[in-house]
């Protein structure tokens, strides 16, 4: 009898099977495609049997205390857990960068689909569109999966041969008006622009937004994210940043883009990936923001392969714990704001 009764509530508490046993007995199958994401978003019962053993995959744990003694609520969609402290109750979006958000799972996780899925981003306005919310809502969305995206450098130093290259981020001078040309200095190399930093393990990129291309910027970056040893190709600006504790070899650019093994190629195709982006699909862009944006561009990269569509979206809802960005901080009201600098 109590064979029969546990297999009849089988099912019935998704805390209590593996993360194999939920798939084959209480999930939809896992989506595949954006179609299938929206349709199975609209489940909230979906929308958690796909998150929990992403977040929790030893079992569900209070985000405040961390004890297990947890338990499902059902009619309000949240655990509780059993220790009497404040914040007892939690949901899925508690301690993840959907935090306090009122959209549902059913517009947050498509929104994942797309920004990881599509290789020049989407735009606060093709979003807002297609999930009804406003823009302002879409553009505070976005930048929160950005966030997530972000790469947390777990895995290590780069190694082996690691291209270093820089490039400006900013408007054509030819489409700027006089008196703009004129406040932005644009006679100097790239004035008015922002520059972006890269290191390309040949497959593996890591880029960052620095002040400068002086050695005082560019010399603890490089040192912080490469093994000491290492084989290092820059062009010739690498002159101005060269270290010792480093092979370095060098192309000059006036005479050359490739000389036998040493080239930047593969940092130039980042670049372009980058400039395409920001200037195709998110046409106008924040300096103040610029890093997130990179950060976008750097985790699809870095995730192109073997990894499918539904991989990438997998991997995404894994990296949202442990985050939070307000929108006062978006914006720049609350906390350290960056030296002010004019949109592109």
């Amino acid at each position: 009898w109590n064979r029969r009764e546990s297999e009849t509530n089988l099912g019935m508490n998704i805390l209590d099977y593996s993360v194999k046993l939920w798939h084959t007995l209480v999930m939809a199958p896992e989506p595949t495609t954006l179609q299938e994401a929206v349709i199975y978003a609209q489940n909230p019962e979906n929308c958690r049997n796909y998150i929990v053993p992403r977040r929790w995959p030893n079992g569900v744990t209070c985000p405040t205390c961390g004890s297990t003694h947890v338990k499902f609520q059902p009619q309000h969609n949240r655990w509780q857990c059993s220790s009497r402290h404040p914040r007892r109750q939690f949901t899925l979006k508690t301690g993840t960068v959907m935090e306090d958000s009122p959209l549902g799972l059913d517009k947050w996780l498509p929104a994942m689909w797309l920004v990881a899925s599509n290789r020049n981003g989407i735009s606060s306005w093709e979003l807002h569109r297609a999930l009804g919310v406003t823009q302002k809502t879409a553009w505070f969305l976005l930048h929160r999966v950005r966030l997530a995206m972000q790469d947390d450098l777990t895995g290590g130093t780069l190694g082996g041969e690691v291209e270093v290259d820089e490039t400006f981020i900013g408007g054509k001078a030819r489409n700027m008006h006089k008196e703009r040309k004129e406040r932005a200095d644009i006679r100097k190399g790239g004035g008015g622009k922002s520059i972006v930093m890269g290191m390309l393990e040949r497959g593996k990129v890591r880029a960052s937004v620095i002040p400068d291309r002086t050695k005082v910027s560019m010399q603890p970056i490089v040192r912080g994210s490469v093994e000491p040893g290492t084989q290092i190709y820059s062009d010739e600006h690498g002159y101005n940043w060269k270290m010792a504790e480093f092979e370095h070899a060098m192309v000059n650019h006036f005479e050359k883009y490739v000389n036998g093994n040493v080239h930047t190629n593969g940092m130039e195709n980042f670049w372009s990936l980058l400039k395409r982006t920001i200037g195709g699909t998110y046409v106008s862009v924040e300096p103040f923001h610029l890093f997130r944006y990179v950060d976008e561009q750097a985790f699809r990269y870095n995730n192109r392969k073997p990894m499918d569509d539904a991989e990438r979206f997998s991997y995404v809802i894994r990296k949202i714990v442990g985050k939070r960005l307000t929108y006062a901080e978006l914006t720049g009201k609350v906390g350290e704001t960056p030296e002010a600098t004019e949109v592109f």
